[in-house]
């Protein structure tokens, strides 16, 4: 069964995406960039393009499910708060289309592609670059796209053995499932 996953690097300055097409155990990609956001300088601009950008590949590609990478606790606050923010408006566009969303951390897409949870980036793109066959000009000038590229490989190689319980295909199905955490 063929399927398309969406993968998400969140950023806000950069932030990636790659698309693989999934049929059976061979994945292929489709489409791998990046959502430029360094010409905003209003913050709310840049979420409100995050949405507008996201909201259009779902829609260009009509992903099965998005895999995202999250956030990475580091020592600064703010930029932990602004990071956030724009995965936020990434999982609510996808939510809002009813595109089911794992969040993978980044050791665990690492693990997944490199074998090595401390692996860096160019290794990554690296291992995606064999392993999907695509040209190292088409990986871009832009780790980001192939870190949501492996994003999106990891969630292929998770499929059928769940991450998490946290999978939800719109609010809806997030207050039926969270009855015990939601106000009426």
């Amino acid at each position: 069964m063929e399927q398309i996953i969406l993968g998400i690097d969140p950023g806000t300055s950069i932030m990636g995406y790659g698309v693989l097409r999934v049929d059976g155990k061979k994945a292929e990609m489709l489409a791998l960039g990046v959502i430029d956001l360094r010409k905003f300088a209003d913050p709310y601009l840049k979420l409100g393009h995050i949405h507008e950008r996201v909201s259009s590949l779902i829609e260009g590609f009509l992903p099965d499910c998005m895999a995202i990478e999250a956030p990475f606790f580091g020592k600064n606050i703010q930029s932990m708060l602004k990071l956030g923010r724009a995965q936020g408006v990434a999982i609510a566009a996808a939510i809002h289309r009813q595109v089911p969303i794992t969040e993978y951390a980044p050791s665990k897409i690492k693990m997944a592609i490199t074998g090595n949870g401390n692996a860096s980036k160019e290794q990554v793109a690296d291992m995606l670059h064999r392993m999907l066959h695509v040209e190292k000009e088409e990986m871009g000038k832009f780790l980001d796209a192939s870190d949501a590229l492996g994003a999106a490989y990891c969630h292929f190689l998770q499929m059928g053995k769940p991450e998490s319980d946290h999978k939800y295909r719109g609010w809806a199905d997030f207050v039926r499932k969270n009855k015990d955490r939601v106000n009426d």
